[in-house]
């Protein structure tokens, strides 16, 4: 034998044992891997519970039908197969043929893709690993993948894929989806249901007949060419298929998953951002959440915001929107919650807690008046009103009139704008942003500039936000942060999370009394005379003018882009801001925020407090040389009816140097 014979049987040799050991260091990893996960029960729905502890809501994502294969259709199954995984039943976990096209896509088109994996694959990512698009995780999949192919029929694999996989809207599993779309049972499907639902997985928002028929119809077509392809329908089937609708069945609304929804929207936020859990684990997990809502509270917002007749008409492509918040001032539980008008959708946008607007003169109290309490002025300190110019920067009253000297108190009820700046620059913009972030409003240094203290924020705040705020003047100067998850258990009753925290001194008790005493006027006798009710209310108005720009010169004095009404009672506290999502020149506000947020608010918290007696604000008796008095006639329950001021809270600031341009903007609030 020569020596490159022999080289070679050598090389040969090697590369087999290399082959061997690597083939049996992977059979032991393998083996070794746990997929009994497989066998547990499916998922558990989180119960979601008002703050008495009664059941309100179960989570939609929770809700898993358990169909056996038997029971499934075959049409379904072919359609699920030769969508996802047409050669599912000749594979032993692994494709290597969709794996080698899927490699071939990627490198021609120079980037990294999901393409190859197969319905075992697909369960394996789901159940055992995260979605990180690595090597070493489509490595570990497809070990995944053959382990549950050795321990696990075809059958058995297929069913519990379709038990577990989310077909959108709420819906985990094959017979939660046939509820959902068709409001049949999964045995029940017909050929063309069986197509839509199998195009759903992919891209389950992207493809809902509920969101996007078009789409939804041409995937379902798809489907059924796939399956005509494979020979699992006929040419005649094919044909009939692709000629009937889609079919769905829009169900009525559940009015008490209509009511809750913002609110549990709020609740998976706060679980999420506070306490690490996933989504997948709020929906998934049989948890039961014990949250802060009063169910009268809500019914009342949830009332409220049905009634179109509480609010402006708007324009036909797009309705006027509006958000509310209203917690308890003394705990910081938030009691309920308007995420928007219309229909919502399951975690859509909310505009109580994640719209940013600016708040307009509703941020007086919070940016001027409580700091300038704070350091020793008093409501009855002469404040100056007259011609003022800052560096070019020139607000007006909303009368263009000046009075020389006003008080703080009657600078807060007539919504005067030229004393809010003078005492903010006076006690100093650090002493207003300190405040601001004591009551739980971190601003940015873009407002560190005077329009401040009219609510001409850079970013703005939310209805949440403003609530927060003024419940600390509401709780005698403590504030107690918004919340709405009071604890967290497992099913069995295991404490997960409980809520501890206590409130915080953020002023003395004084200013809170003193701009109490000054908010109840402003209710009584100025721009939130509108909110007035048969019981001490507490509040400020804010509106916040068009922007000053071509696109708006046709606009009339009255109007304006935000209207805002924040304000408490001795029992709850509550904002609500009213606008359009998208402000331009067809499509803003022709009211104040005196006038419509305050109605609603008076509406909700009228509602809301029906069945609890009226009782006055905690107050001590007032200091002899303050002429205003907490206790007569702050305490009454409104005060004389007066014509409302609906443009008392108007200022055009009329800035002449161009390094104000930003400040004058943003001071043109009402």
């Amino acid at each position: 034998m020569s020596k490159w014979k022999r080289w070679g049987l050598l090389v040969c040799g090697m590369v087999l044992l290399g082959a061997l050991g690597g083939g049996l260091t992977s059979y032991a990893y393998v083996h070794k891997l746990d997929v009994s996960l497989l066998d547990q029960p499916l998922p558990e729905a989180t119960h979601i519970l008002d703050k008495n502890g009664v059941d309100i809501y179960q989570l939609s994502g929770s809700r898993i039908d358990a169909a056996r294969l038997a029971d499934m259709p075959k049409v379904l199954t072919d359609a699920v197969v030769a969508v996802e995984d047409r050669r599912f039943y000749e594979h032993k976990g692994v494709d290597l043929k969709s794996i080698t096209r899927a490699v071939a896509r990627d490198v021609l088109r120079g980037s990294y893709s999901e393409g190859g994996s197969t319905i075992t694959q697909q369960l394996a990512k789901n159940l055992f690993l995260t979605s990180d698009k690595t090597l070493g995780r489509k490595l570990k999949e497809a070990a995944y993948a053959i382990k549950m192919e050795t321990d696990y029929s075809k059958d058995e694999i297929l069913e519990m894929y379709l038990n577990r996989i989310y077909f959108g809207e709420g819906s985990w599993g094959v017979g939660a989806a046939a509820k959902t779309y068709f409001n049949k049972n999964v045995k029940d499907l017909t050929l063309p249901e069986a197509a839509v639902l199998a195009a759903l997985p992919k891209a389950p928002s992207h493809y809902s007949p509920f969101q996007n028929e078009e789409q939804a119809l041409e995937r379902r077509n798809t489907v059924l060419k796939l399956m005509a392809d494979e020979g699992k329908i006929t040419a005649e089937a094919y044909a009939q298929a692709v000629a009937a609708p889609l079919g769905t069945v829009k169900q009525a609304a559940d009015d008490s998953r209509e009511r809750y929804r913002s609110y549990v929207d709020a609740v998976i936020d706060e679980a999420v951002r506070l306490y690490g859990f996933t989504e997948e684990q709020l929906l998934t997990g049989g948890m039961r959440i014990t949250t802060e809502l009063d169910v009268s509270v809500q019914q009342a917002v949830a009332e409220v915001y049905r009634d179109d007749s509480l609010f402006p008409a708007g324009q036909p492509d797009q309705l006027i929107q509006s958000g509310a918040v209203i917690l308890d001032q003394k705990t910081g539980g938030i009691r309920a919650i308007a995420g928007g008008r219309g229909e919502s959708v399951f975690r859509g946008f909310s505009h109580a807690t994640q719209l940013k607007r600016q708040p307009g003169s509703s941020f007086k109290p919070i940016a001027v008046y409580g700091p300038a309490l704070e350091m020793g002025y008093k409501p009855g300190t002469m404040l100056y009103d007259g011609p003022l110019n800052i560096e070019g920067y020139q607000p007006q009253d909303w009368d263009h009139q000046t009075r020389g000297q006003v008080s703080m108190q009657e600078a807060i009820i007539s919504s005067w704008n030229i004393p809010a700046v003078w005492l903010l620059k006076e006690i100093g913009i650090d002493k207003g942003l300190s405040f601001a972030k004591s009551v739980g409003i971190s601003l940015p240094a873009g407002d560190r500039q005077l329009g401040t203290a009219l609510g001409g924020l850079s970013e703005g705040v939310s209805p949440l936000q403003m609530a927060q705020g003024f419940s600390a003047f509401a709780a005698k100067g403590v504030l107690h942060p918004a919340h709405t998850i009071a604890k967290i258990e497992t099913s069995d009753g295991h404490p997960l999370i409980a809520y501890k925290e206590a409130g915080t001194p953020v002023m003395k008790p004084e200013t809170a009394y003193a701009m109490t005493s000054m908010l109840q006027q402003a209710v009584a006798r100025g721009t939130g005379k509108n909110a007035a009710m048969n019981r001490p209310v507490a509040g400020k108005s804010g509106t916040t003018q068009l922007p000053d720009t071509k696109e708006f010169e046709g606009a009339g004095s009255g109007s304006a882009k935000d209207a805002w009404f924040v304000g408490y009672t001795p029992e709850l506290t509550g904002a609500v801001w009213v606008g359009y999502d998208k402000t331009d020149s067809g499509h803003y506000l022709t009211t104040s925020g005196g006038a419509v947020p305050a109605v609603v608010f008076r509406e909700i918290m009228s509602r809301a407090l029906a069945k609890v007696p009226a009782v006055l604000f905690d107050m001590p008796i007032p200091a002899a040389d303050d002429p205003v008095k907490p206790g007569n006639p702050a305490n009454s329950a409104g005060g004389p009816q007066q014509d409302l001021l609906r443009n008392g809270e108007k200022s055009q600031p009329k800035g002449q140097e161009k390094a104000r341009a930003k400040e004058r903007e943003r001071g043109k609030e009402r």
